[in-house]
C-alpha cells in the first residue's frame, strides 16, 4: 500500500515537473508571451462585455440622429451608417468570433481526434477506410467547402459552426492519426495490452495523452484560422447574418461607406488581426515549448 502511494506520488510530482518545464520553456519566448497577454485581454473583453455594454441599445439599436459619427470621446470608434456604436459591436462581435473559433476547434479536435486514434491505433482496413473518406475532404480547398456547406444549409451561427467544424475534422484526424502510429508500438503499451487492458483504456489513458502535444499547438492555429473563415463567410453573406455583431459582417456593412468613412473597417479589420496574431504567436510558443529537442 505504501509502495502504491509512493508510486501515485512520483508520477504526479513527475507530471507538475513536466508541466512547469514547458511553462519555463513558454515564458522565455518573448513573442508568443506577447501573443499570451494579448489574447487574454480578448477573452477579458469579451467576457466583460454584458458588465457596460447592453445589446439591445447599445449593439442593435438603431440611433439615425447619431449616424456616420467619426471617432470621437463619447464614440470611440465612431457609430455606422444606422447610428449603432461601433465599438460596442466590436466588443460584443469578440464573443462571436471567438466562441465560434473556440467551439468549432472543440468539435473538430474530438471528432478528428477520434477518428485519428481509431485509424492510427487498429490500422489495416479500419485504417484505409477513415483516411480515404479523410482525403476526400482534404482534396477540397476548405473554404469552397465551408462555402458549399452554408449554401446548401443556409447562412447562419449554426450551420456556420457546422461548416467550420466539417472543414478541420481532417487536419485533427490526421495529426492524431500519426502520433498514435507512433506510440502505439511502445513497450509500455505492450505491457498494457499483456495486462489484458481494454483498447478503449489504452487509447485514452495511455496514448492520447501522450500525443497532446501536436494536438494543442494545432487547435491553436485552426483556432486562427477559423476566425478568418468565419470572417470571411459572413463578408460574403453567407455567414453570420445582420444584425448580429460580428467582425467579417461588420466589415461587408461597411463596403459602402469606406471611401469617405475607412474607420468602418480600419477597427473591425484591427481587431481580426490581432486575434489570429495572437493565436499565431501562441502555437508557435507552444510547438517550440512541446518539442523535446528544445529542452536544452
Amino acid at each position: 500500500m505504501a509502495e502504491m502511494v509512493k508510486t501515485g506520488a512520483k508520477k504526479k510530482v513527475k507530471k507538475r515537473s513536466q508541466l512547469k518545464s514547458i511553462w519555463f520553456r513558454f515564458k522565455k519566448n518573448k513573442l508568443a508571451m506577447f501573443g499570451l497577454i494579448l489574447f487574454l485581454m480578448l477573452v477579458l473583453m469579451a467576457l466583460s462585455a454584458g458588465l457596460f455594454l447592453d445589446y439591445d441599445t447599445d449593439v442593435i439599436g438603431q440611433q439615425m440622429k447619431q449616424r456616420l459619427q467619426f471617432p470621437s470621446p463619447e464614440h470611440w470608434f465612431g457609430t455606422d451608417q444606422y447610428g449603432r456604436d461601433v465599438f460596442a459591436r466590436i466588443v460584443w462581435g469578440s464573443r462571436i468570433s471567438l466562441s465560434v473559433g473556440l467551439f468549432t476547434v472543440g468539435i473538430a479536435m474530438t471528432i478528428g481526434g477520434a477518428i485519428g486514434a481509431l485509424s492510427g491505433y487498429y490500422g489495416g482496413k479500419v485504417d484505409m477506410v477513415l483516411m480515404r473518406i479523410m482525403d476526400v475532404f482534404l482534396a477540397l480547398p476548405g473554404t469552397i467547402l465551408a462555402v458549399a456547406i452554408v449554401g446548401a444549409l443556409g447562412p447562419g451561427l449554426v450551420n456556420v459552426l457546422m461548416a467550420m467544424s466539417i472543414c478541420r475534422i481532417p487536419q485533427f484526424a490526421r495529426i492524431v492519426r500519426s502520433s498514435v502510429m507512433s506510440l502505439r508500438g511502445q513497450e509500455f503499451i505492450e505491457a498494457a495490452r499483456a495486462c489484458g487492458t481494454k483498447d478503449a483504456r489504452i487509447i485514452l489513458r495511455h496514448i492520447m495523452p501522450n500525443a497532446i502535444g501536436p494536438l494543442v499547438v494545432q487547435a491553436t492555429l485552426n483556432m486562427a484560422t477559423t476566425i478568418l473563415g468565419v470572417a470571411g463567410l459572413s463578408f460574403i453573406g453567407l455567414g453570420i447574418e445582420a444584425p448580429i455583431p460580428e467582425w467579417g459582417s461588420m466589415l461587408s456593412e461597411a463596403r459602402d461607406q469606406m471611401r469617405y468613412y475607412p474607420y468602418l473597417m480600419i477597427f473591425p479589420g484591427i481587431f481580426i488581426m490581432l486575434s489570429v496574431l495572437s493565436l499565431n504567436l501562441i502555437g508557435d510558443g507552444l510547438r517550440d515549448a512541446l518539442d523535446p529537442r528544445m529542452k536544452n
